[in-house]
């Protein structure tokens, strides 16, 4: 039985996966971790029967675990591996911390990233034909103007000076959702970025530029012409 994990992955564009890979380097457990990142689109990779074993839901990250088994959902990869690990525990030092970053990572993940999701998906077709069965341009733009309104108050949250969402001198999971989110704000499909009309969204994303983590973890370039220069 090998000791290390085999993470089945995405492309950094693709936020939901990200957040784990981004928690990863944060973390400091990346080298722990074999990834396995999969062609999305137009191949489809994720939805194929080798991955539908391990995964029925078709969706990425999916973690093997040392011991055969397999866990799925980001937040739940990442909770887990916050638990299995020691250092820094990324979603909370205290009960009030960990109640304070899931109350922000529910918010960001419903209210922003969710509805920039929803809008790649309908709007754009976003996957392609072959792994999207809904367009719906009138719903892709509803969510759209939803996303900016819900990160008008995360915005509003982040003027009173405070560097991350619950106030520590450490970004906890809450700020890592909040940072992918605003990459894939910034993904030419999506194409609503949230650092432009922000302020203090966009303090915030050239803070996350600085960490070593965030380099790491979108040392791909994440699709986006500003973070070109990551690239390995």
């Amino acid at each position: 039985m090998s000791s290390r994990y085999r993470l089945f992955t995405s492309p950094s564009a693709f936020p939901n996966p990200q957040r784990v890979r981004l928690f990863l380097h944060e973390k400091g457990i990346a080298d722990h971790f074999d990834e396995v990142v999969y062609d999305m689109a137009p191949g489809g990779q994720q939805r194929q029967w080798a991955h539908l074993k391990m995964n029925p839901w078709g969706e990425t990250p999916t973690l093997a675990l040392p011991d055969g088994s397999f866990l799925a959902e980001s937040v739940a990869i990442a909770r887990y591996l916050d638990q299995e690990f020691g250092g820094r525990r990324i979603f909370g030092a205290t009960p009030l911390e960990q109640g304070l970053d899931t109350q922000w990572n529910d918010r960001i993940w419903v209210q922003v990233l969710y509805r920039l999701t929803t809008v790649f998906h309908v709007l754009h077709t976003g996957l392609g034909h072959k792994l999207e069965l809904t367009h719906n341009p009138q719903w892709g733009e509803h969510c759209r103007k939803e996303a900016i309104a819900h990160a008008a108050l995360v915005d509003r949250h982040l003027a009173d000076g405070r560097a991350w969402l619950i106030g520590g001198d450490q970004p906890t999971f809450a700020d890592i959702t909040l940072c992918t989110a605003i990459a894939f704000s910034k993904f030419p499909v999506v194409n609503t970025p949230l650092d432009e009309r922000f302020e203090h969204l966009h303090h915030f994303w050239k803070r996350w530029q600085e960490r070593s983590s965030f380099r790491a973890a979108y040392r791909d370039g994440g699709a986006l012409d500003e973070l070109a220069h990551l690239r390995g």
